[in-house]
């Protein structure tokens, strides 16, 4: 099993119901998939680079997730069947991205605990 890092910006019209309904969807559909969740991070509404359906913000999720090759493209027709989402980006880990996360988390974790 590799790791993956999946990033989505859903459309900024959405309301925060709409947008959790639609990043629980494919929480969901990764875990009835087998995939193992490893990190979610929620990013907010942010500006986007470049206007994106006539949109310039988005709302960001980020999903860090373990599972087999093949999920990966069954995952993305998924996300490019939802309307509610208007850019993607999967990447898949290797053993050094994946150190640099688990870091990069650990850090935040105990700056965190110290305030």
């Amino acid at each position: 099993m590799k790791q993956y890092e999946a990033v989505f910006i859903m459309t900024p019209v959405l309301s925060d119901e709409q947008m959790r309904e639609t990043v629980s969807k494919f929480h969901d559909f990764l875990i009835q998939k087998g995939a193992e969740i490893v990190f979610e991070d929620h990013w907010g509404l942010r500006k986007l680079a470049y206007p994106i359906q006539k949109k310039s913000t988005g709302f960001y999720h980020l999903i860090e997730f373990r599972s087999e090759g093949s999920l990966v493209a069954d995952f993305e027709i998924a996300l490019k069947r939802d309307e509610r989402v208007i850019r993607f980006l999967t990447v898949a880990l290797d053993k050094h991205a994946v150190a640099y996360n688990e870091k990069k988390r650990s850090k935040k974790e105990t700056s965190a605990e110290q305030q």
